[in-house]
């Protein structure tokens, strides 16, 4: 995962068995057993955070949007499923099949909400998978259709932290 001179990668999961395969995996990024309604770090803690539909599997995914914006220094991505998607129709109606048996999927109007009255700027809201066959048709269909179609399967909501006290955050070296 961190690539780059300079960045370091913190992952986090409940499940031990995957945090072991990802240290597999990746021995230059840190993994930890933590849950997302709680994470176990400071305040701005982390310049940028990223969830890919992890808070679909969430017990209260408004309190882990609100602890991933808490946590965060500069910037956020995270990634929800559809409710109004033809990928839902799919896979996610009726409790859900396959790995989206037992998933969260919001409205882009519900997922847009959760940003309300936390400490974030510049908030933006795009979407991917708008065929779930993963065909060529379906492939070169998410290549021509623009990201902001509210029907695609996946969405992904990403803002700025505010700075606290009217001070910009600056840049932390290691």
């Amino acid at each position: 995962m961190a690539t780059l001179p300079g960045q370091f990668v913190t992952g986090i999961d409940l499940n031990a068995e995957w945090l072991a395969f990802a240290r597999s995996r990746d021995a230059r990024s840190t993994y930890l057993q933590a849950n997302a309604l709680a994470l176990p770090f400071a305040d701005n803690s982390f310049d940028h955070v990223l969830s890919v539909a992890a808070l679909c599997f969430t017990t209260d995914w408004h309190k882990a949007v609100s602890e991933i914006v808490r946590v965060t220094r500069r910037r956020f991505a995270i990634g929800m499923l559809n409710r109004n998607s033809l990928l839902w129709r799919e896979k996610g109606r009726h409790g859900g099949s396959g790995a989206y048996r037992g998933a969260l999927w919001l409205s882009p109007e519900e997922f847009g909400d959760s940003l309300k009255g936390l400490p974030i700027s510049n908030s933006r809201m795009r979407s991917a998978i708008y065929l779930p066959s993963g065909s060529i048709t379906a492939r070169t269909v998410e290549r021509l259709l623009p990201g902001s179609v509210p029907w695609g399967g996946f969405m992904v909501l990403t803002g700025d932290k505010k700075p606290v006290g009217g001070f910009a955050s600056l840049p932390v070296s290691n």
